[in-house]
């Protein structure tokens, strides 16, 4: 069967629910192509290795340096080949991956085959500690390259094979029929020759061989990225440049947007949605995208890990009034939360409106009913922990521990815990230094129900923060991977959604919409569905 020739199962879903709500606005003039602009950012966590970095602000720039073998439409989200010419295969489990050929990284090195071989096995090999190492475990080998115990006893994935200059073939442990539309994810990127031979240079100004160059990066500052003019994809950047510019605060870089001090900002804070029509009239967009927010656990504390805190946990989902807060704060710019996807996925693609059913319902009584037959509060009190820096989470975090207290007649039930800026926060997080709930807001790394439930609740998940361990969950994961049937494969991922629900491994809060104001200099800005700015479509008059 020829993968490449149609669109996976859930991809198709999202394309018709993205497509009707659509994804741009602001005009179209001609520009100017030298021109550069100024856009709000946030320091990532890690340095921009592609199999390191698994947070928003690093996915940015790595989405504007390189390009893989996939793509995901900016529209549609439909995974289209990028680097890819094709993708075979005949048992949904052994690949032959086939090289666009012409393509080069900006130092003029060839993009090949070995470039994407040589990548995986750097991102996953034990040794280099990659935070994104687990997309690879499909991969056969990738329990020697690392294993969950002990030292790694391979330094290569004996599922990739080299076998021409532009062709490689995956095997997998398992039948994977969605594997090549996972492949349009940053860490499946190519890397160069320079990567290896000289990693501190390379992780200082990346090199990769997408529409635009790093030229210098001062963190907590700026990062200034250049068009690439001799880039060899017909996406080519409509501008000179992006200029991304640090801010620990976004209601300040909304003010220096309004000011004439920022072209772009890509998360209108929550004061000023009610503001934000009449500051900026039609450059301001508003779309749905693969967002959820959520409070996630740590299951490695174990006064959070028994079948009393089960209650415990479902006891504060119910005590939070999601569509007061989604109302008053958020301007109805969130939907309160029913499952734990995102409705862009479409009924076909595996959201299921409502499945969360009355735990997920502002039934402050029964909410505390349940926290006392848990044994109430560990410790007392809870306390949510999130970052101060971006997404104006402070006035929704405020808002929700409000609901807790008053559903529980206690001003003190819960309190909130500010942590200065994001990657501190994120840096907390991987130290298993939570000792109650915290801010776990999902992006979708690609348009699939699998990508909202294995990376985050799939034990030892590279994005399992909480370290939620089901085996249930697990094999439920493991046979709709195998399963090559569309019904069947999203009735499967929905069963392994009923035993998160059951077991209430996060609270799911919201759907969250993604939002931008620019400036007068700008035009056809757009918004990807994953809520990123389409940087290279950007004019600047």
């Amino acid at each position: 069967m020829r993968i490449t020739t149609h669109a996976s199962w859930a991809v198709c879903a999202m394309t018709l629910a993205l497509a009707a709500a659509g994804c741009g606005g602001g005009g179209g003039g001609s520009g100017d192509s030298d021109a550069v602009l100024s856009a709000s950012w946030g320091d990532p966590q890690n340095p921009l290795e592609p199999s390191n970095t698994n947070e928003v602000q690093g996915g940015k720039v790595l989405d504007m340096i390189f390009r893989g073998l996939k793509r995901y439409d900016p529209e549609t989200g439909e995974a289209q080949d990028m680097l890819a010419e094709k993708i075979e295969t005949s048992d949904s489990q052994n690949f032959t991956i086939t090289v666009k050929d012409g393509w080069t990284f900006s130092n003029g090195e060839k993009v090949t085959a070995q470039s994407f071989v040589d990548a995986w096995n750097y991102g996953a090999s034990l040794r280099n500690n990659q935070r994104n190492a687990y997309f690879f475990g499909y991969i056969e080998g990738y329990d020697q390259v690392h294993p969950e115990e002990g030292e790694q006893t391979a330094d290569t994935l004996s599922g990739l094979k080299v076998t021409g200059e532009r062709t490689f073939t995956v095997k997998l442990t398992q039948k994977f029929s969605t594997f090549p539309d996972t492949l349009g994810y940053n860490a499946f990127a190519p890397l160069p020759r320079a990567f290896f031979d000289d990693h501190d240079a390379w992780v200082k100004k990346p090199v990769g061989n997408g529409p635009y160059l790093v030229e210098s990066y001062t963190r907590g500052s700026q990062m200034s990225l250049r068009t690439w003019d001799d880039y060899p994809g017909d996406d080519k950047a409509q501008n000179g440049g992006v200029d991304l510019k640090v801010y620990t605060d976004n209601n300040t870089a909304y003010t220096d947007l309004l000011a004439g001090n920022l072209d772009l900002v890509d998360d209108v804070p929550a004061a000023q949605l009610k503001n934000v029509r009449n500051d900026l009239g039609d450059r301001y967009l508003n779309t749905p995208a693969g967002i959820i927010q959520t409070l996630a656990f740590p299951f490695y504390d174990e006064a959070w890990n028994t079948e009393d805190a089960k209650k415990v946990r479902q006891g504060l989902s119910m005590a939070i009034d999601r569509a007061q807060i989604t109302d008053t704060i958020f301007q109805k710019t969130r939907t309160p939360a029913t499952d734990w996807t995102s409705p862009v996925l479409g009924e076909d693609g595996g959201f299921q409106d409502g499945l969360c059913g009355e735990l997920c319902e502002f039934k402050p009584d029964e909410a505390k009913k349940l926290i006392e037959e848990g044994g109430g509060l560990p410790g007392g009190k809870v306390t949510i922990t999130f970052n101060a820096d971006t997404g104006s989470h402070r006035e929704w975090v405020n808002a929700v521990c409000n609901s807790i207290n008053n559903a529980l007649d206690n001003e003190r039930a819960c309190t909130a815990n500010p942590v200065g800026t994001f990657a501190d926060f994120r840096n907390q997080i991987t130290d298993r230094k939570m000792t109650g709930p915290f801010r776990a807001g999902w992006q979708m790394d690609y348009p699939l129900i699998q990508n909202f439930l294995q990376p985050l609740y799939y034990t030892n998940a590279s994005s399992n923060d909480g370290k939620w361990s089901n085996k249930q969950f697990d094999d439920l994961v493991n046979r709709a991977n195998q399963e090559t049937d569309t019904a069947k494969a999203v009735d499967l991922f929905q069963q392994a959604e009923e035993v998160v629900r059951d077991n209430m491994a996060a609270i799911p809060l919201w759907y969250q919409n993604g939002s931008a104001g620019w400036s007068e200099r700008l035009s056809n800005v757009k918004l990807n569905p994953f809520s990123v700015p389409v940087y290279n479509e950007i004019k600047v008059s």
